[in-house]
């Protein structure tokens, strides 16, 4: 014993130099990367600054944000082992979704995305893998697929409007809508992407499993028993089965000829009419690929309704339209020449999604060195965070200023400034689901305003950003409810 305690004496020295060493090495390569682009002089050794992160991700982003704008639109950190650049310039951000490929950059979705996926998912692809699965995608978005979806889509959406306003009207007071809101989606992706293949007991399984994912996903990246990630990544695995099972048994239906009654279908019915079957349609990759395109709405619905009651005249004139195009009284659904005529609401939804696009970064990494501007090389293995955020509020009209009307035919902002319109992405890349995805937020704008009364519940910072991961106000949105009709549509909610 007393051997040992004179060894560890007699080393101490040393440990401690080599500890020295590792740390003044740690920061050498933060400053090397760094090189002339603005970001913290010092950052804390091995973990970086993911402690601020994980605990005010808003106002570590807001600084990063705020920090690139000091330079030309860049700004870095560094992140567990890390180093990371911040984009803030549109054109920048344009560089990144637009080098897509193996020896540029890969697209992640999570700055430990990877861990939490898989390294290979359908998400990661490149080239003609890429274009081949986008390519077996196309019969999921046809005009015939986006009217079963409305259908769908809608008799949710009821049926939870019906509920809320049956728990939370009257003296009921206030109430928060974003686990409502996120229940709402999630019944809608489930019921959309795999309709009739998910019994109850799955159901909430798979609702189980998504809280769990959407803990970790922003919780330290420890994969151990016990800590949120770790936990978020076998959830994913979970979930992942959960839908490979589900595109095994529409796979044998469709290949029976039966009909297509939700997304999976229309996919499936494309790939067994095709001999041999084409690359990555196996069960479990598609599993894997349904999983990673959840719907990321709930961030989109909740601002609707913020911005709908801070708005009193975009409200009154959302409702003016959907009462001249739709009776609810009619007991007929919302139809697919219903939401085309629905232009005013559409340019709701759409500066919805620009003046708070859900996901605010999309976080690439860089295969190799590559030369961003005259001045800066982003160094190999940086993880790049391209802001969507920051590029909704360059170029257009009064960006700071929530005004539907700058997508209209008159004005054509989206056309004027379409580069500066990332929400959806941009490149390869770009979210091939993006007109489901408005069709379901006009539906929910459309329906929510002409169905139910409502008013904010107005607190300090209410409306400030909250990452849950995608943006939402602080206080969830809270609201008192009333129907605003003699009576719901009597349609089939089952």
């Amino acid at each position: 014993m007393i051997i040992s305690v004179s060894i560890l004496v007699s080393l101490a020295p040393y440990i401690v130099s080599a500890l020295l060493l590792f740390l003044f090495l740690e920061q050498l390569s933060y400053h090397v990367k760094k090189r002339n682009i603005p970001g913290p002089f010092f950052v804390p050794p091995i973990i970086g600054n993911a402690v601020s992160l994980v605990t005010d991700p808003t106002t570590f982003w807001d600084k990063q944000s705020a920090t690139a704008g000091t330079s030309p639109g860049l700004s870095a950190n560094y992140l567990i082992g890390k180093f990371i650049v911040y984009i803030r310039d549109t054109e920048l951000s344009h560089q990144i979704f637009s080098n897509v490929r193996p020896d540029a950059f890969h697209l992640v979705g999570h700055p430990f995305g990877k861990k939490l996926f898989g390294d290979h998912n359908l998400i990661y692809m490149f080239g003609e893998d890429h274009k081949s699965v986008r390519r077996q995608l196309a019969p999921n978005f046809t005009p015939k697929a986006l009217s079963t979806y409305t259908t769908l889509q809608q008799l949710v959406i009821l049926r939870h409007l019906r509920r809320w306003e049956e728990t939370f009207s009257g003296e009921s007071g206030p109430v928060s809508l974003r686990n409502l809101v996120r229940e709402l989606n999630l019944e809608t992706s489930q019921t959309v992407f795999v309709g009739p293949y998910l019994d109850k007991e799955a159901r909430n399984m798979f609702r189980t499993d998504y809280n769990i994912f959407n803990l970790g996903s922003m919780a330290l990246p420890i994969d151990l028993p016990g800590f949120a990630f770790g936990e978020a990544r076998r959830a994913v695995t979970r979930l992942a089965d959960t839908l490979a099972v589900c595109a095994g048994k529409s796979k044998a239906r469709m290949a029976a000829g039966e009909e297509p009654t939700c997304l999976i279908d229309f996919w499936m019915q494309a790939i067994v009419e095709e001999s041999p079957a084409p690359p990555h349609s196996g069960d479990e990759e598609i599993g894997g690929f349904l999983f990673a395109a959840q719907d990321a709405s709930t961030s989109s619905l909740l601002w609707a309704v913020g911005l709908l009651d801070s708005h009193p005249e975009v409200l009154r004139r959302v409702r003016e339209e959907v009462a001249r195009i739709w009776q609810h009284d009619s007991n007929a659904l919302i139809t697919v020449d219903h939401l085309a005529e629905m232009k005013y609401t559409r340019c709701v939804a759409r500066e919805v999604v620009r003046f708070r696009p859900p996901a605010t970064m999309v976080p690439h990494v860089a295969a190799k060195d590559f030369h961003l501007t005259t001045s800066y090389t982003i160094p190999k293995g940086t993880i790049v965070f391209p802001s969507v955020f920051d590029s909704s509020f360059q170029g257009f009209t009064e960006p700071d200023r929530f005004d539907p009307d700058r997508f209209s035919e008159a004005r054509k902002e989206d056309q004027a400034f379409k580069r500066n319109f990332l929400a959806f992405g941009w490149g390869p890349h770009q979210c091939v689901g993006q007109r489901y995805a408005l069709n379901h937020l006009v539906l929910f704008i459309a329906m929510f305003s002409t169905l139910l009364d409502f008013k904010r519940v107005r607190s300090d910072g209410c409306d400030e950003i909250v990452y849950c991961p995608t943006i939402s106000p602080k206080d969830g949105c809270t609201v008192v409810l009333s129907r605003r009709v003699a009576a719901f549509p009597d349609l089939p909610l089952n």
